[in-house]
C-alpha cells in the first residue's frame, strides 16, 4: 500500500487519486502496525497481483497468508478493506469527471438540433418526477464513524482539486486527508451491537445532509441557466427506512412516525443554517442601494429592532424569516432548534409561505441591487 500498492486492473492504475489514497495508506500502517506488518502485507499483496497478471510466484500467494499471525490477519483484512474504500471512492469522483458531458445542458442542445426547445421541455418537467429511493438492509454493519470520516476524505479530495493547499482552518490538506485515513484505521469498522430501524435511519441521514442537500441546490441552479426558466421540483427525495413492510418486525407505525420526525428535522436544520449564512451575507444597506416594497414589508414586520441593523432591511427581514422557520420547527418537534431565534415569530403555515419570502429576498436583489440572474 505504498507506491507499488496501485498495481490493478487498468481502468484503477491510471487513476492519481488511487495512487495518492494508497500511498497514505501505507504510510498510516507503516506508522501505526510497523514497517513488518506493512512488509508482510505488501508481500502478500504483490503475490496476489502476480497470481492475477499470472505471473508464477515461486513464494506463492497462500504461503504468505500462511506465515500472519492472528493479529497480523486482523490487519491485513482491515487494510484491504480500507484500500478497497478509498478506491472505490477514488473510482466515484472518476467516474463523475468523465460524465462532464452528462448535463441539462448538454441534453438541450442535442434536443434543440432534434427540434425540441427548452419550453417543451419544461412542460415535460412539469408532468415529471424522478424519486432517488434510499434504502437500507437490516444486515448493514459499517458503522457511521466510517462512513463519515469517507466522506471527510472525499470533501478534502475535492478541495485538492481546486488547487487549495489548505482548509479553512488552517491544516494542509494532504496532511488533513492522512490524518482521516488514520482515523479510519484506528476506528471500529463492525458494529458490536445490533443494527436497529433507528440506526438505518441515521445511516440514511448522513447522505442526505452530507451529498443530496449541498448538491440539489446546485444542480436546480444550474438547470436554471440552462432551461431559462426556474425547473419545477420534479426531482424528489424518497425513503423506504422505517417504513418498508417487508416483514421486519421492528418496522411499524411507531418506526416510520421516528423516520419521518428524523428527517423532517434534519431538514429544517439544514434550511435553518442557510438562511442563518445567508442573513451573515446580505450586509446591503438600504444607503446604498433600493429595496422593494416587500423586502421593507418583510423588514418592518421581522421583530429585528437592533440599531446597528436599521439601514439592513435584507438582514432585518431574515432575522424574520428564520424566527419564523424556528417558531416552526418547534411547533413540529417540542424543542427549540439547535440555534435559537433571536426574536418571538409565528410559524410558517407551510413550505409555499417559507419560499414565497425567500422569493421576495430574490427578486429584489435582481430587480434593484442587481445582484444573481438578470
Amino acid at each position: 500500500m505504498g507506491t507499488s500498492m496501485t498495481i490493478h486492473p487498468p481502468a484503477i492504475t491510471q487513476n492519481a487519486d488511487v495512487r495518492f489514497l494508497g500511498k497514505l495508506l501505507g504510510d498510516v500502517i507503516r506508522a501505526h502496525g510497523g514497517d513488518a506488518l506493512f512488509a508482510r502485507i505488501e508481500s502478500i499483496r504483490a503475490a496476489s497481483v502476480d497470481r492475477y497478471r499470472g505471473i508464477s510466484n515461486p513464494r506463492g500467494l497462500g504461503a504468505g497468508l500462511d506465515t500472519l499471525s492472528l493479529d497480523e490477519t486482523v490487519s491485513f483484512v482491515r487494510s484491504f478493506m480500507l484500500f478497497s474504500m478509498l478506491a472505490n471512492l477514488a473510482e466515484d469522483r472518476q467516474g463523475s469527471a468523465a460524465e462532464t458531458d452528462a448535463t441539462v445542458s448538454t441534453a438541450l442542445n442535442f434536443l434543440k438540433g432534434q427540434g425540441v426547445g427548452a419550453e417543451q421541455v419544461n412542460e415535460l418537467l412539469e408532468q415529471a418526477w424522478i424519486v432517488p429511493v434510499l434504502t437500507a438492509h437490516p444486515t448493514e454493519v459499517m458503522r457511521k464513524s466510517m462512513l463519515d470520516h469517507r466522506n471527510r476524505i472525499a470533501a478534502l479530495m475535492r478541495l485538492r482539486d481546486s488547487g487549495a493547499t489548505e482548509t479553512t482552518n488552517g491544516e494542509i490538506i494532504d496532511e488533513a486527508i492522512a490524518a482521516q485515513i488514520a482515523m479510519l484505521w484506528q476506528t471500529r469498522a463492525l458494529r458490536h451491537e445490533r443494527l436497529y430501524v433507528a440506526d438505518e435511519v441515521d445511516i440514511a441521514l448522513t447522505y442526505l445532509r452530507d451529498i443530496f442537500l449541498p448538491v440539489l441546490p446546485v444542480l436546480y441552479a444550474r438547470w436554471e441557466r440552462a432551461l431559462n426558466a426556474r425547473p419545477p421540483s420534479f426531482l424528489r427525495l424518497g425513503s423506504w427506512i422505517g417504513g418498508d413492510r417487508d416483514g421486519n418486525p421492528h418496522v411499524n407505525a411507531d418506526s416510520l412516525r421516528l423516520a419521518l420526525s428524523r428527517s423532517s428535522q434534519a431538514l429544517l436544520t439544514h434550511y435553518l443554517e442557510q438562511i442563518n449564512a445567508l442573513g451573515a451575507e446580505l450586509s446591503l444597506s438600504s444607503e446604498l442601494t433600493a429595496v422593494s416594497p416587500g423586502v421593507e414589508s418583510l423588514a418592518q414586520g421581522g421583530g429585528d429592532v437592533n440599531p446597528a441593523r436599521a439601514d439592513e432591511p435584507y438582514r432585518r427581514a431574515i432575522t424574520g424569516i428564520y424566527a419564523r422557520l424556528a417558531a416552526t420547527f418547534q411547533k413540529l418537534f417540542g424543542r427549540v432548534p439547535p440555534r435559537a431565534a433571536s426574536v418571538s415569530a409565528e410559524a410558517y403555515p407551510d413550505a409555499q409561505a417559507l419560499s414565497a419570502d425567500l422569493q421576495v429576498l430574490e427578486q429584489s436583489l435582481q430587480g434593484h441591487s442587481r445582484i444573481g440572474r438578470g
